[in-house]
C-alpha cells in the first residue's frame, strides 16, 4: 500500500503541509522566479525549464582568472591554492592531508560510540544518515570555518551543511551525479566534500570520479523519460537513470580516475560532477569515508527524481 501511495503527488504534498518550518526556504525563491507554488507542492526542474538560471562565477568564469584575486584564496596554503585553480576545468579539488591523524582518529572514534550506543541512524546497510545532527564533533568537522570556507570560495556564496553520510564500507554505488538527489534551481548551487577516514585501497571500493564531466548538461527526469503526470511521478526506476548516465560516459569518452586517498584526504565537488564507487574487491575490507553535503543559501532545494521540495533542518551544532 505504501508503494502505491508512493506513486503520487499528493501523498509528499500531505506529509510536506506539517513540515512548513523546514520547507518554507524555498518561497522566496518560488516568488523570485515567478513560480506559483505552495511550500509543500511537488517541484522539479519542469518547473523551471522556461528559465534560464544565474551561473555561478567558476561556472561561468575561469578559477585561474578569479580566484587569484580573492583574500581568502591567497591566504591558503600553497598546494591547496594549487588544487582549487583546476576547479572550473575539472570539477573537482583533492585536498591532501586535510585533517590531521589525531583529527580522524577523533571522527572514527566518535562514529564507533555512536554505533555503541545505537544513535547512529542506519539506511542501505551501510550508511549512517544525518550524524551532524547529534554529534557536535562531526557537525564541527562539516560546518567549521576550516573547510565550509573553501567550499564557499568555490561556490562564491554562502553555503549551509545539508547532510552527512558516513560510510565503514564502500558505497559501491554506480556512477551518478549528485544534482538528481540534491538539485538546485540554479543548477550548481550544491557543493560536496568527501573525506578519507582510513588509506583506501583498490580492494575497499574506492571512490571514483570523471574530471570535466560537470560541464556536462544536468540529467533530469525529461533526459530519461520519468516526468510523469501532474498527479503521479514517473515510473522509471534508478537503474533507468544510472543506465543513462552509463551511456553519456560512453558517448563522451571521459576518463575515469580512481581516488585512492590517504586518511585525511578531501575530495570536493562540483553539484554535477559524475562519480561513484568501485566494486569490493576484498568484502572483508573497509572503507571508512564521511561526506557531507552543502546548498547555497540563495537558490531552491529540492529533489529531482521524487519531485520534493528539501526538508532543510535548521541547523545548530549539537550539545553532545
Amino acid at each position: 500500500m505504501l508503494d502505491f501511495l508512493r506513486q503520487y503527488k499528493f501523498s509528499y504534498s500531505f506529509f510536506n503541509f506539517f513540515k512548513k518550518k523546514e520547507l518554507e526556504h524555498n518561497l522566496e525563491f518560488y516568488k523570485k522566479y515567478g513560480i506559483d507554488k505552495k511550500y509543500y507542492s511537488s517541484v522539479s526542474s519542469e518547473d523551471f525549464k522556461h528559465l534560464e538560471g544565474e551561473k555561478n562565477i567558476l561556472d561561468d568564469k575561469d578559477a585561474r582568472e578569479v580566484l587569484p584575486t580573492i583574500d581568502t584564496f591567497n591566504s591558503l596554503p600553497e598546494d591547496v591554492q594549487q588544487s582549487l585553480l583546476g576547479w572550473s576545468q575539472n570539477g573537482y579539488a583533492i585536498l591532501d592531508g586535510f585533517f590531521s591523524e589525531e583529527e580522524v582518529d577523533g571522527f572514527n572514534a566518535e562514529v564507533d560510540r555512536m554505533i555503541d550506543v545505537r544513535s547512529a541512524n542506519w539506511r542501505y546497510g551501510n550508511k549512517i544518515m544525518f550524524a551532524i545532527h547529534t554529534s557536535r564533533l562531526l557537525y564541527d568537522a562539516g560546518a567549521g570555518d576550516k573547510l565550509k570556507s573553501i567550499l564557499e570560495l568555490l561556490l562564491g556564496k554562502e553555503i549551509d551543511i545539508f547532510q552527512s553520510i558516513n560510510f565503514i564500507t564502500g558505497s559501491q554505488q554506480r556512477t551518478h551525479s549528485d544534482s538528481i538527489h540534491m538539485s538546485t534551481f540554479p543548477n550548481g548551487n550544491m557543493i560536496a566534500a568527501w573525506i578519507a577516514l582510513e588509506d583506501i585501497s583498490m580492494e575497499s571500493g574506492p571512490l571514483h570520479y570523471y574530471p570535466g564531466s560537470h560541464q556536462l548538461p544536468y540529467v533530469v527526469n525529461r533526459d530519461y523519460g520519468n516526468v510523469g503526470t501532474s498527479l503521479k511521478l514517473g515510473n522509471k526506476t534508478y537503474s533507468d537513470y544510472e543506465d543513462k548516465i552509463e551511456s553519456i560516459i560512453q558517448e563522451n569518452k571521459l576518463e575515469k580516475k580512481v581516488f585512492l586517498a590517504k586518511k585525511g584526504d578531501i575530495l570536493i565537488w562540483h553539484a554535477n560532477l559524475l562519480h561513484g564507487g568501485d566494486p569490493m574487491l576484498d568484502e572483508n575490507s573497509t572503507r571508512k569515508s564521511m561526506v557531507f553535503h552543502y546548498y547555497a543559501k540563495e537558490a531552491v532545494c529540492y529533489h529531482e527524481i521524487t519531485q520534493r521540495p528539501t526538508l532543510k533542518k535548521k541547523m545548530t551544532a549539537p550539545k553532545s
